[in-house]
Protein backbone atom coordinates (compact mmCIF):
# COMPACT_ATOMS: atom_id res chain seq x y z
CA UNK A 1 0.00 0.00 0.00
CA UNK A 2 0.83 3.90 -0.25
CA UNK A 3 2.75 3.48 -3.21
CA UNK A 4 3.56 6.35 -5.47
CA UNK A 5 0.52 5.42 -7.41
CA UNK A 6 -3.11 4.96 -5.02
CA UNK A 7 -4.93 1.46 -5.00
CA UNK A 8 -8.73 2.24 -5.30
CA UNK A 9 -11.42 -0.31 -4.52
CA UNK A 10 -14.43 0.24 -6.42
CA UNK A 11 -17.06 -1.40 -4.10
CA UNK A 12 -20.39 -2.90 -5.58
CA UNK A 13 -22.83 -2.54 -2.58
CA UNK A 14 -25.39 -4.23 -3.73
CA UNK A 15 -26.04 -8.03 -3.75
CA UNK A 16 -29.55 -8.38 -4.79
CA UNK A 17 -30.58 -10.85 -7.70
CA UNK A 18 -31.31 -8.31 -10.62
CA UNK A 19 -29.12 -5.56 -9.41
CA UNK A 20 -27.97 -2.75 -11.77
CA UNK A 21 -24.90 -2.09 -9.35
CA UNK A 22 -22.89 -4.06 -11.01
CA UNK A 23 -23.42 -2.22 -14.43
CA UNK A 24 -23.00 1.13 -12.85
CA UNK A 25 -19.76 0.02 -11.04
CA UNK A 26 -18.05 -1.79 -14.19
CA UNK A 27 -19.12 1.42 -15.35
CA UNK A 28 -17.14 3.47 -13.29
CA UNK A 29 -14.08 1.10 -13.40
CA UNK A 30 -14.16 1.56 -16.99
CA UNK A 31 -13.53 5.04 -16.50
CA UNK A 32 -11.01 5.14 -14.33
CA UNK A 33 -8.92 2.12 -15.78
CA UNK A 34 -8.13 5.47 -18.78
CA UNK A 35 -6.39 7.04 -15.75
CA UNK A 36 -3.16 6.56 -15.09
CA UNK A 37 -2.81 7.92 -11.87
CA UNK A 38 -4.01 5.41 -9.99
CA UNK A 39 -4.76 1.34 -10.04
CA UNK A 40 -8.41 0.15 -9.17
CA UNK A 41 -9.73 -2.79 -8.57
CA UNK A 42 -13.26 -3.96 -8.62
CA UNK A 43 -14.37 -5.59 -5.36
CA UNK A 44 -17.82 -7.33 -5.52
CA UNK A 45 -19.83 -7.95 -2.40
CA UNK A 46 -21.05 -10.98 -3.07
CA UNK A 47 -18.15 -12.71 -4.03
CA UNK A 48 -17.28 -11.52 -0.34
CA UNK A 49 -20.16 -13.19 1.27
CA UNK A 50 -19.97 -12.03 4.23
CA UNK A 51 -22.60 -13.13 7.30
CA UNK A 52 -24.28 -10.77 9.31
CA UNK A 53 -21.62 -9.41 11.81
CA UNK A 54 -20.49 -12.71 13.29
CA UNK A 55 -17.71 -11.46 15.68
CA UNK A 56 -17.59 -11.36 19.21
CA UNK A 57 -15.00 -8.50 19.98
CA UNK A 58 -15.71 -4.48 18.18
CA UNK A 59 -13.49 -4.88 15.25
CA UNK A 60 -11.16 -1.65 16.48
CA UNK A 61 -9.10 -4.67 18.28
CA UNK A 62 -8.58 -6.75 15.09
CA UNK A 63 -9.08 -9.91 16.89
CA UNK A 64 -11.04 -11.63 14.36
CA UNK A 65 -12.00 -15.15 14.93
CA UNK A 66 -14.02 -16.09 11.77
CA UNK A 67 -11.56 -16.52 8.47
CA UNK A 68 -14.16 -14.87 6.37
CA UNK A 69 -13.51 -11.29 8.44
CA UNK A 70 -9.84 -12.14 8.08
CA UNK A 71 -10.20 -12.38 4.22
CA UNK A 72 -11.94 -9.50 4.47
CA UNK A 73 -9.46 -7.26 6.63
CA UNK A 74 -7.19 -7.92 4.54
CA UNK A 75 -8.88 -7.40 1.22
CA UNK A 76 -10.18 -3.62 2.74
CA UNK A 77 -6.28 -3.20 4.37
CA UNK A 78 -4.60 -3.55 0.66
CA UNK A 79 -6.29 -0.48 -0.36
CA UNK A 80 -5.82 3.51 -0.25
CA UNK A 81 -9.37 4.67 -1.34
CA UNK A 82 -12.62 3.11 -2.50
CA UNK A 83 -15.29 4.37 -4.27
CA UNK A 84 -18.43 3.15 -2.65
CA UNK A 85 -21.11 2.46 -5.12
CA UNK A 86 -24.51 2.35 -3.47
CA UNK A 87 -28.18 1.70 -3.97
CA UNK A 88 -30.93 3.72 -2.35
CA UNK A 89 -32.96 1.12 -0.45
CA UNK A 90 -35.81 2.76 1.70
CA UNK A 91 -33.34 6.61 2.16
CA UNK A 92 -30.46 5.01 3.13
CA UNK A 93 -27.81 2.31 1.90
CA UNK A 94 -28.03 -0.99 1.58
CA UNK A 95 -27.57 -3.63 4.38
CA UNK A 96 -24.87 -5.73 2.99
CA UNK A 97 -22.65 -2.14 2.71
CA UNK A 98 -23.28 -1.26 5.70
CA UNK A 99 -22.55 -4.93 7.84
CA UNK A 100 -19.27 -5.29 5.04
CA UNK A 101 -18.25 -1.47 6.75
CA UNK A 102 -19.25 -3.00 10.17
CA UNK A 103 -17.07 -5.82 10.21
CA UNK A 104 -13.65 -3.77 10.06
CA UNK A 105 -12.09 -0.60 11.66
CA UNK A 106 -8.43 -0.24 11.79
CA UNK A 107 -8.39 -1.91 7.62
CA UNK A 108 -10.74 1.82 7.37
CA UNK A 109 -8.65 4.36 9.30
CA UNK A 110 -7.10 7.23 7.31
CA UNK A 111 -8.08 6.11 3.98
CA UNK A 112 -10.46 8.22 1.41
CA UNK A 113 -14.15 7.47 -0.17
CA UNK A 114 -16.09 8.78 -2.90
CA UNK A 115 -19.63 7.85 -3.68
CA UNK A 116 -21.39 6.64 -6.76
CA UNK A 117 -24.90 6.94 -5.94
CA UNK A 118 -28.39 5.55 -8.01
CA UNK A 119 -32.10 5.33 -7.50
CA UNK A 120 -35.06 7.71 -7.92
CA UNK A 121 -33.75 10.42 -6.26
CA UNK A 122 -29.74 9.52 -7.37
CA UNK A 123 -28.80 8.05 -4.60
CA UNK A 124 -28.68 11.21 -2.49
CA UNK A 125 -29.32 9.89 0.78
CA UNK A 126 -28.00 6.75 0.83
CA UNK A 127 -24.81 8.54 0.26
CA UNK A 128 -25.36 11.24 2.77
CA UNK A 129 -25.92 7.94 5.63
CA UNK A 130 -22.26 6.63 4.14
CA UNK A 131 -20.59 9.96 4.81
CA UNK A 132 -21.75 9.67 8.70
CA UNK A 133 -20.59 6.00 8.93
CA UNK A 134 -17.29 6.70 7.10
CA UNK A 135 -16.25 9.55 9.68
CA UNK A 136 -16.96 6.99 12.20
CA UNK A 137 -14.27 4.31 10.74
CA UNK A 138 -12.24 7.65 10.26
CA UNK A 139 -12.30 7.73 6.08
CA UNK A 140 -12.23 11.24 4.64
CA UNK A 141 -15.37 11.96 2.51
CA UNK A 142 -14.80 13.65 -0.95
CA UNK A 143 -16.83 16.40 -2.06
CA UNK A 144 -17.39 15.39 -5.12
CA UNK A 145 -20.28 12.42 -6.22
CA UNK A 146 -22.31 10.96 -8.78
CA UNK A 147 -25.76 10.29 -8.60
CA UNK A 148 -27.55 8.25 -11.21
CA UNK A 149 -31.08 9.21 -11.70
CA UNK A 150 -33.17 6.30 -12.22
CA UNK A 151 -35.06 8.05 -14.66
CA UNK A 152 -32.51 9.76 -16.67
CA UNK A 153 -29.57 7.78 -16.60
CA UNK A 154 -31.11 4.36 -16.74
CA UNK A 155 -33.62 2.83 -19.79
CA UNK A 156 -36.39 1.08 -18.15
CA UNK A 157 -35.01 1.90 -15.25
CA UNK A 158 -32.93 -0.83 -14.97
CA UNK A 159 -30.54 -0.33 -18.22
CA UNK A 160 -27.53 1.79 -17.42
CA UNK A 161 -27.28 5.01 -20.06
CA UNK A 162 -25.66 7.76 -18.10
CA UNK A 163 -25.94 11.05 -19.89
CA UNK A 164 -22.49 12.26 -20.72
CA UNK A 165 -22.48 14.64 -17.99
CA UNK A 166 -21.27 11.80 -15.56
CA UNK A 167 -18.52 10.91 -16.74
CA UNK A 168 -17.17 14.44 -15.78
CA UNK A 169 -18.57 13.80 -12.48
CA UNK A 170 -16.76 10.39 -12.11
CA UNK A 171 -13.51 12.52 -13.28
CA UNK A 172 -14.31 15.18 -10.87
CA UNK A 173 -15.08 12.77 -7.91
CA UNK A 174 -11.69 10.56 -8.57
CA UNK A 175 -9.45 13.64 -9.25
CA UNK A 176 -10.41 14.07 -5.54
CA UNK A 177 -10.39 10.84 -4.27
CA UNK A 178 -6.50 9.93 -5.89
CA UNK A 179 -5.54 13.87 -4.28
CA UNK A 180 -6.96 12.70 -1.11
CA UNK A 181 -5.93 9.08 -0.97
CA UNK A 182 -2.30 10.51 -1.89
CA UNK A 183 -2.52 13.21 1.18
CA UNK A 184 -3.39 10.60 3.90
CA UNK A 185 -0.73 8.22 3.25
CA UNK A 186 1.87 9.30 5.78
CA UNK A 187 -0.98 9.08 8.35
CA UNK A 188 -1.21 5.40 7.15
CA UNK A 189 2.68 4.60 6.94
CA UNK A 190 3.03 6.51 10.94
CA UNK A 191 3.12 3.16 13.04
CA UNK A 192 5.00 0.76 10.38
Amino acid sequence: MSQSKPKIAVIIGATRPGRVGGSVAEWVHRIASTRDDAAFDLVDLRDVSLPFLDEALPPSLQQYENEHTKQWAATVDGYDGYVFVTPEYNHSTSAVLKNAIDFLYTEWNNKAAGFVGYGSAGGSRAIEHLRHIMAEVQVATVRNQVMLSLFNDFEDFTTLAPQPLQTDAVHAMLDQLIAWSSALAPLRTKGE
